[in-house]
């Protein structure tokens, strides 16, 4: 299955400026699979450590970490001779590992011809508590998401077609009805499969939703356990309370996170330790409101208001025990959770592209769903779960800032109407 991260690694690889690379994102998201098999390719032989497996690693760090000290010791746990330049060393779970981790300043430094890149699963959690330094400036850092929508579908052999939709999105012509039909269904397989690696080779190979959903059961209870093993006893209760409230705050109709919601009289104070550390660990976003549509939009944004989004859309259907019939046909009795699930949908495939997003919202209740700076303009992006695209907020936010253009994203095929552009959800992945 290729990646798109591939790309990425082979031009750190040939890099004159490469530093060792700390590539990080939540569980099962495929870290591990995508540099080993770069790896493979592209190098003589790899040298893989894994902090989790074998914890006795950690000790050879505390005695040293000197790039002159670890490398003939790591060559004999490995069984292979590290040569520079020729070997990928690969430490997994870094995040166990502390001096591991502040190693990666004084390989940079006095060895840059080793070729290292450290994975890590929870490193934003490990790191806000660390008792060492993080190695800053001394090391790349690069964020892997799940699968988004166009890995999806080059995994299912659809090249024909996403190539077709990537050239619609640049002219802004129609897809011929059946091209569009086939893409929204595989829109649909999208939201309950997800990105995760295992569930899109798994659907790829058996077209099981069943299978899937159990390895999505699966994650999910690797979730749980890793908020208890790797959070405070005090915070552990409070994440999971959370972390179960986000999927339930997507089905209201104002998206906006709201702490009340968690359990009678709870605040701010009392949980936001907790969403930080979903946050870190990869599992959530928050997407912030703007107050005003000016650069840099992090500027104006407020820190009190803002919506959570999960990372992976297979999961929250997963976690909201959907059934894959009630998203192939998009049943009534979901429409209160469809804006919500969309909302997440296209923000997932955002992330994943590299955008900050934010909402806006008028004083008298009009509500633009993103807002993100693409090609040096700031853009609105309108969001609908079905071909009924009528949008007054999107009306208000262009008489009020008059945006270059704007972007609607919807179940209506690909055009360019009163300065906005028509995009249907399943390429979202153009933007």
């Amino acid at each position: 299955m290729d990646r798109k991260i591939t790309d990425y690694l082979t031009a750190w690889k040939e890099s004159g400026h490469r530093k060792p690379l700390i590539l990080q994102g939540a569980r099962q998201v495929g870290k591990t699979y995508s540099v080993l098999e770069f790896g493979r390719r592209c190098y003589e032989n790899v040298a893989y450590f894994n902090f989790e497996t074998n914890p006795k690693l950690n000790h050879t760090f505390e005695e040293n970490i000197s790039p002159d000290y670890l490398i003939p010791i790591l060559s004999h746990i490995a069984g292979q001779t590290i040569v520079r330049e020729k070997t990928l060393i690969v430490f997994d779970e870094v995040q166990l590992c502390e001096r591991a981790v502040t190693s990666l300043k004084y390989f940079c430094e006095d060895a840059p011809e080793y070729h290292i890149v450290a994975l890590g699963s929870l490193l934003g959690v490990a790191v806000s508590r660390s008792k060492y330094s993080f190695p800053v400036g001394k090391v790349d850092l690069k964020t892997l998401y799940p699968m988004d929508i166009e890995e999806f579908m080059l995994a299912l052999g659809e090249e024909s077609l996403v190539e077709q939709i990537r050239h619609s999105f640049q002219t802004d012509t129609p897809l011929p009805s059946a091209l569009h039909d086939a893409a929204m269904q595989r829109y649909r397989q999208y939201l309950i499969v997800g990105g995760m690696p295992e569930c899109v080779i798994q659907f790829a190979q058996t077209g099981d939703y069943i299978l899937i959903r159990h390895t999505q059961d699966t994650i999910l209870a690797s979730y749980l356990n890793d908020m208890s093993k790797y959070n405070n006893l005090n915070e552990i209760k409070k994440t999971r309370l959370a972390y179960d409230n986000i999927t339930v705050q997507l089905s209201k109709k104002n998206t906006r996170f709201q702490y009340k919601l968690i359990k009678k009289g709870a605040r701010a104070a009392e949980f936001e330790n907790a969403i930080e550390w979903l946050c870190l660990s990869g599992i959530v976003s928050q997407v912030y409101k703007v107050e005003q549509i000016k650069k840099p939009l992090e500027n104006y944004r407020d820190i009190d208001a803002f919506k959570i989004y999960v990372s992976d859309l297979g999961l929250l259907c997963a976690k909201k025990n959907l059934v894959a019939n009630d998203i192939l046909y998009m049943v009534e009795e979901l429409n209160d959770f469809k804006g919500g699930m969309t909302e997440n949908y296209v923000n997932v495939q955002l992330t994943i592209r590299g955008y900050q997003t934010y909402y806006w919202e008028s004083g008298r209740g009009a509500e633009i769903d993103f807002v993100i700076q693409r090609g040096g303009q700031l853009i609105p992006i309108e969001v609908k779960s079905a071909d009924n695209t009528r949008a007054k907020s999107l009306k208000v936010y262009m008489d009020t800032y008059q945006p270059a253009y704007a972007i609607k994203l919807s179940a209506k095929n690909f055009g360019f109407e009163d300065n906005k552009k028509i995009v249907p959800l399943y390429a979202a992945f153009c933007i």
